[in-house]
């Protein structure tokens, strides 16, 4: 079977790196994220990263307690970073060359984000990993997925969590849930559906980028995305 998106955006939550605790990060988990990557990358598919941080910040914690919204967004952009170079070195320890570009320059320890060159790197096979979110306080790692995702002309953001779609309610409340095998765009900024943000879901919506969210730890369902099969939940027109 031929392949029906040849460049994709895969957007993981930092919890995805996390151990048992549900905090750090944990080289296992990064190696299996990097073996699901490396299968991405063997069907010919074009790979870039969006990290989020929540294994090591929680700007709504420090909120909490009095802290300034920009100090807590700009400390979880650069939690990010670290999530970004500890998934570097995983998936080069599997055998992809990739590249850590960052909206905040800290060019010793990344390139900067610079569109062209995330587009070559992209071309040359090798995988791009986007930390620092867009650079900005107050827009989440969801939005930077979708921003980055257009800016790099991928064809599908896959959102990877630990839940195989998009429910009616709460599946660990509620075993019975409805899940949804496609959402317009529309309904899902009506239901205020929980795994992306209002801002991600209208980006995509006025650009036509469709969106899968599907189960990072079942086994095929990222190249079930890229073949065009039935998987988790399409969010489109």
């Amino acid at each position: 079977m031929g392949l029906k998106y040849h460049r994709v955006l895969l957007k993981l939550g930092g919890e995805s790196l996390a151990g048992p605790k549900g905090f750090g990060i944990d080289m296992e988990r990064a190696e299996e994220i990097a073996r699901r990557v490396a299968n991405l990358r063997s069907l010919g598919v074009e790979v870039a990263i969006v990290i989020g941080a929540g294994n090591l910040w929680r700007g709504r914690d420090g909120m909490l307690h009095g802290m300034d919204r920009s100090t807590a967004d700009h400390m979880g952009m650069l939690a990010t970073v670290m999530n970004a170079l500890a998934l570097r070195d995983a998936l080069e320890r599997h055998g992809m060359a990739t590249r850590v570009q960052t909206a905040i320059e800290m060019r010793s320890v990344a390139e900067p984000y610079i569109r062209g060159r995330a587009i070559r790197h992209l071309e040359k096979g090798r995988v791009v990993i986007l930390g620092a979110g867009t650079g900005n306080p107050y827009f989440t790692t969801d939005t930077a997925a979708a921003l980055r995702a257009m800016e790099l002309d991928s064809e599908v953001l896959i959102k990877a969590t630990k839940v195989d779609g998009v429910y009616a309610e709460d599946p660990k409340k509620n075993p019975n849930a409805r899940r949804f095998d496609h959402l317009s765009f529309l309904d899902a900024l009506n239901l205020r559906v929980q795994v992306l943000d209002s801002t991600a879901l209208t980006l995509c919506m006025e650009n036509d980028l469709p969106i899968y969210v599907v189960n990072l730890w079942e086994p095929d369902s990222m190249e079930k995305v890229v073949k065009g099969e039935t998987v988790g939940t399409l969010i489109y027109h």
